[in-house]
This record gives structure tokens, C-alpha cells and sequence, in this order.
């Protein structure tokens, strides 16, 4: 043992003693107390045959209360966070104490009053209790008192507002008061319960409902508050949060439900609130557990694995336990970083990571040809709106023929599901990004009715939060560097999700498909892109417009106010996920779109400067000239207000 441990048994054995000794005496003063009550308090009136019992039994009372608290574990609690579990267990040990009592006295054939045994039974279990409970006790006290004297010494502290008066605000408040590493003081909790309101949880005091927020965060000078709702999600968690965010404060919230049952509502898993708890949409549910009967046993693979999304779709499927897991990756490092995730945590996993492009045609073949996968899903795609208007070409090779090059692989080695990653650009494009998407669709849902033997559908959602490249890095990054933040437009809004919100709706799709389908996600109400950089500057500590500039640039080129989900001829169709909808695929001329292909191939590597013309050919929805003719229109208004 070293030198920690001996002194930590060192420190136990004397807490050991102390509480040993005080049991001792409590156990002797109860029952010679419980004998003076019953004669008045009068010594002299103790007869000498109750005195000799007294002194006869108590060694042995003595002996036996110490062997039952030992076993029942009273002297191995922490003393500072002692609680209700340890008042069970002395509760529990007097229990067992009652008839070893009575066979004690029988035994020893000691007559004492009735009154003696119940009232010294009592007494000493007052005494135990007390003597526990005592130490926290004396701390909390002392404990409240602190941090006027350490405000004193110009110490700063945390003063802390609690949001729900429920199980995960009690416990917080628990642990923030025994904590002596956590230098907080809890003021007041929030609840919309109209009936908790002027009550005390843990001591603090129920103050209002979210209304009042504001308000009592200026009465008690609160800098930090914790939302301890693991229930609430959507609309309501949304409108909390954001009535918080106007204080000023710092924000963290507790972990979800499943951590608040299993017990891990703790300091350490607070977090702070970040961009995606301001959403105010529920988070999409699926039935995990047939998607991965659907996937146990079956070779995947994935295109683009390195990307966000296909990061995430390799992690989600890894848990399912695939007969095998192939990643496919034109990027050695992103390959490199989830092949040593995956190896950390799925030892038994059978991985195969793989460099090569989807716009190589043997490469891919023989990818196809060597692993025959079950199901493949096809993330690999450029996805930078304005790094394609500058590039086009390069859209059509990645997107349009890498995706047409990867499912007739897939079809001529009978993959039984090929599903697209999509996006809501597809939709009335205005850049090339959007509409080399939609042309992807398109590729799907022809090759689905040439190759009966796959069912080929499409995965259609809108942008993901915390993914390379999106809005919430740069705004994060531009608000750590003290600003400006830059907004393309005041009025220009979003649909979001998050990574494992979109990546569930991928595995659903696999699991629904039947062949055609673009799958599409109700993705609730849109998000004004400059709303949410205001947010998180404020989340940030800071104030818009006063500590952090907010800039407007004016709409990047193929860029539109608004993203749709979904063309009008379309339509929609439900699932058995009320969140999970179908559009109709589009009837089209299959020969003729297949040569538009080749022509497309022809002249994106030639470099053609029509390639946005043949695009449009094709995509009669792409509008690539409407954004030209905003930006002129923004131009002419500024020249017009300088005049």
C-alpha cells in the first residue's frame, strides 16, 4: 500500500474511534437518562437493584449496538454527504436491535422498568442519528456564513440560480452545497409550478416561474444559471433558455433524462448551453433497435466515412455490430481520425478503411466488386456552396458523375439498399451545389427503376450544426477573436439539425426504403441565421452589437434568403415516423437524362464554362441567374443611398 493509502486508513480508523467513542457515551446516557426520567430526575429515589441492572446490561448493550452498526456499515459513510440512504440503514440496524435486545435482557435475567427500555431505546437512536447528521449540519451552517467573509477577502463566487424545482435541481443543490471544490452560492430557484412558489428546496428559496427571471437574476445578483429540466425539450426548453440568455449569466444545463435515472446528475456533467438547445424542436425519434436488427450481421459501406456525416453514420452503424464496416474516403486524415475512434471502441469491429475517390471508376468497382456490401450509403460529396460556384466543374464530377459511377457498382454486384445523402439545396436550386444534388436524386431514382435487384433512395434534410464548415464554428471562432461576426443577410434563414439527428434519419430511410423514395424530415420552424448569431454571442458572455460586432456581407454567390424541403409536384407522404415524410419521385426520360450524364461528364472535364447552362438543361428548378440579379439590385440600391 503506499503512503496515500495508509494515511487515508490512518484518517478513516480515526474517524472510526471518535465515532465510536461518542456512540459509547450516547448508548450510556440514554438508558441512565431514560432510568432518571422514571424516577423524577432524583438519583436518591433509584433503587440500588436498577442501578446494578443498569451497570450489569450496559457493557453488553454497548457491545452489541457498536457490532450491529459496524455490519450495517455506519461507520464507513463519507460524514460531509451524509443523507437519507445512511438515516435507512440506522433505521434498518435498530430494527435488528430490538430483538437482540430482548434476548440480551432475558439472558442476563435484568428486570428494569418498561419505560427504562423504551425511552433509552429512543434516546440512543436520537443520539446515533444526531451525532451523524450533526457534522453536515454544523458544515452547511458554517458553509453560509463563508462567503460574506470570503467575499471579504476579494474572493469571487459564483451566485447561482437554479431552473426546475424538481429531482435534478435538488440534487444539483446538494452537491453544490457539500462540494468544497465548487465555490458557489445557490440563491434561488425558478419553477413555473404555481404551487412550489415560496417554499425551499434544500434550503433555497422557490422564487417565481421563468417570468420572473429576469428580475430575481438583478435581486440576487446571480452570474451563473443552471437548468436542471432533463424533461423539457422543444418549444418550451427553447423559450426558458432564451428568457435566460437576456440575463446575461452564464448558462449550463444538466445531462439528458437517461443520465438523470442512472444517477449522473453532477456538477461534472454540467454543461454549458449551447446554439442547439435554442432550436426549440423536439429531438427526432427512431426505432434504434430495428435499424440495427436491420444492420446486425450485414457489410456496410460508407462513402465520404471521414465527413461529418459519414463519421457519424460509421459510429451509429458500429454499435449495430455489422458482419463488417468499410469506409470509404478520398481524405487520409479524416479516414485516419474515425479508424482509430472506431478501433478504441469497437475492438471486435471488423473495419476496413480505404483511401480512393467515387470519381474513380475501376477504384470504386473494385471496392464494390471485392467487399460486396449489403447496403451502401453514399456521403461523399463537395458541399461548400461558395468553393463550388468558383469550381462548378468540380460539382459535377464529385457529386453528379462520382455518384452515378458509384451506383452502377453498386447495382452490377446486387447491393440489396444504396441511400444518398441529400440536402434542401436540391430544392429549387440557386447554385451549382444544390443542383449537382438534385441531379444525384435524379441519378437515384433512374437507376432505381433500371436495376429492380436495389432499392436506391435518397435522404433529403437541411443544415447540420457543428459540421466542417458549417455557420456555428465560424461564428464561434469570429466571436474568440473579439469579432465582427458576419452575417450574409439580416433576413436569410436556415433549417437545422444536429449530426446524430440527421444520421438517424439516414438509418430510418435505409430501413423504410423500398426503392425511388426522397426521404424528407420535419425539421419544424426555420432559424434566422442573424437570431442565432445574436444568441450565441450573448451564450458567449457578451453583448451584441456593443462587445461583438455583427456584420452584414451581403448574399455569397448561388446563396438564397430561404431553402425549401421540398418541390411542390412532389408532394408528401407519411411514415410511421410522424417526423419522417416522402416525396414522390418525378417522372422523367430515363434515356434522354442519361445522356445528359454523358454530356455533363464530357464537358465538366473539359472545363466548359456552360457547364451551369447544361445544368440548367437538365434542372429545369435551378435558377442560378436569380441570385446575379440580387446582388446587382443590392448594389444599385447602395449606390442610390451614397447619392
Amino acid at each position: 500500500m503506499n503512503e496515500r493509502g495508509k494515511k487515508q486508513n490512518q484518517l478513516w480508523l480515526h474517524r472510526v474511534v471518535i465515532l465510536g467513542v461518542l456512540d459509547v457515551a450516547g448508548i450510556g446516557i440514554s438508558y441512565f437518562f431514560a432510568l432518571l426520567l422514571r424516577f423524577d430526575f432524583l438519583y436518591s429515589k433509584i433503587p440500588q437493584e436498577y442501578l446494578r441492572g443498569y451497570l450489569k446490561s450496559m457493557p453488553w448493550l454497548i457491545l452489541v449496538t457498536i457490532l450491529i452498526f459496524y455490519l450495517f456499515k455506519l461507520y464507513h459513510s463519507i460524514w460531509r454527504l451524509i443523507s437519507l440512504a445512511e438515516l435507512k440503514r440506522i433505521l434498518t440496524a435498530y430494527g435488528v436491535l430490538i430483538p437482540v435486545y430482548a434476548l440480551l435482557f432475558w439472558v442476563l435475567k435484568v428486570r428494569m422498568p418498561i419505560s427504562y427500555y423504551f425511552v433509552g431505546y429512543l434516546l440512543s437512536f436520537c443520539l446515533a442519528t444526531g451525532i451523524r447528521f450533526s457534522y453536515r449540519l454544523l458544515r452547511s451552517w458554517m458553509r453560509s456564513a463563508a462567503p460574506d467573509q470570503e467575499e471579504g477577502e476579494g474572493k469571487e463566487q459564483d451566485r447561482v440560480m437554479i431552473i426546475g424545482a424538481g429531482a435534478a435541481g435538488q440534487v444539483l443543490i446538494k452537491e453544490l452545497h457539500n462540494s468544497s471544490k465548487v465555490h458557489t452560492r445557490v440563491c434561488c430557484v425558478i419553477d413555473d409550478n404555481p404551487y412550489k412558489k415560496g417554499k425551499t428546496l434544500e434550503g433555497v428559496p422557490v422564487v417565481g416561474n421563468r417570468y420572473e427571471i429576469p428580475a430575481m437574476a438583478k435581486k440576487y445578483g446571480i452570474t451563473r444559471i443552471i437548468y436542471a429540466i432533463p424533461t423539457t425539450e422543444g418549444k418550451n426548453r427553447k423559450d426558458i433558455l432564451n428568457i435566460c440568455k437576456e440575463t446575461g449569466c452564464r448558462l449550463q444545463t444538466v445531462p439528458a433524462v437517461y443520465q438523470l435515472v442512472n444517477g449522473e446528475v453532477t456538477v461534472s456533467k454540467l454543461r454549458n448551453v449551447e446554439i442547439t438547445d435554442l432550436l426549440g424542436r423536439e429531438q427526432i425519434k427512431v426505432n434504434n433497435e430495428e435499424i440495427f436488427t436491420a444492420i446486425r450481421g450485414k457489410v456496410i459501406l460508407v462513402t465520404g466515412g471521414g465527413g461529418s456525416i459519414g463519421s457519424e453514420l460509421c459510429r451509429q452503424i458500429a454499435q449495430a455490430e455489422p458482419k463488417q464496416l468499410v469506409i470509404f474516403d478520398i481524405y487520409e486524415n479524416n479516414a485516419y481520425e474515425i479508424q482509430q475512434e472506431l478501433k478504441r471502441k469497437y475492438p471486435r469491429l471488423d473495419l476496413e478503411v480505404l483511401i480512393g475517390s467515387v470519381r474513380n471508376t475501376s477504384r470504386i468497382n473494385w471496392v464494390m466488386n471485392h467487399y460486396r456490401p449489403d447496403t451502401v450509403f453514399h456521403a461523399a460529396a463537395h458541399k461548400h456552396v461558395p468553393l463550388m460556384e468558383d469550381s462548378p466543374n468540380e460539382a459535377i464530377k464529385n457529386n453528379v458523375i462520382g455518384t452515378y459511377k458509384t451506383t452502377q457498382a453498386a447495382a452490377a454486384v446486387g447491393v440489396k439498399k444504396f441511400v444518398l445523402i441529400s440536402t434542401d439545396k436540391a430544392v429549387n436550386p440557386t447554385n451549382i451545389m444544390g443542383a449537382s444534388k438534385r441531379l444525384c436524386e435524379m441519378v437515384v431514382q433512374m437507376m432505381n427503376r433500371k436495376c429492380p435487384g436495389t432499392d436506391f433512395v435518397a435522404v433529403r434534410f437541411g443544415n447540420v450544426l457543428g459540421s466542417n464548415g458549417s455557420v456555428i464554428p465560424l461564428f464561434k471562432k469570429q466571436i474568440a477573436e473579439g469579432g465582427p461576426v458576419t452575417v450574409t443577410d439580416k433576413n436569410i434563414i436556415r433549417y437545422f439539425m444536429t449530426i446524430p439527428e440527421a444520421v438517424s434519419l439516414v438509418l430510418q430511410a435505409s430501413y423504410y426504403a423500398k426503392g425511388g423514395e426522397i426521404f424528407v424530415l420535419d425539421m419544424g420552424e426555420p432559424v434566422r441565421i442573424d437570431d442565432m448569431a445574436r444568441n450565441l454571442i450573448r451564450l458567449s458572455g457578451y453583448t451584441p452589437d456593443v462587445d461583438i460586432q455583427i456584420e452584414y456581407t451581403g448574399l455569397r454567390p448561388g446563396e438564397k434568403l430561404y431553402e425549401e424541403l421540398l418541390m411542390d409536384e412532389e408532394g408528401l407522404q407519411s411514415t410511421e415516423n410522424e417526423l419522417i415524410h416522402i416525396g414522390h419521385p418525378i417522372q422523367m426520360d430515363d434515356e434522354w437524362f442519361a445522356k445528359k450524364l454523358e454530356e455533363l461528364d464530357e464537358a465538366s472535364r473539359e472545363e466548359s464554362e456552360r457547364i451551369r447552362e447544361i445544368v440548367a438543361e437538365v434542372v429545369p428548378t435551378y435558377h442560378y441567374r436569380r441570385v446575379e440579379a440580387y446582388k446587382e439590385a443590392l448594389e444599385e440600391a447602395a449606390v442610390a443611398e451614397r447619392k
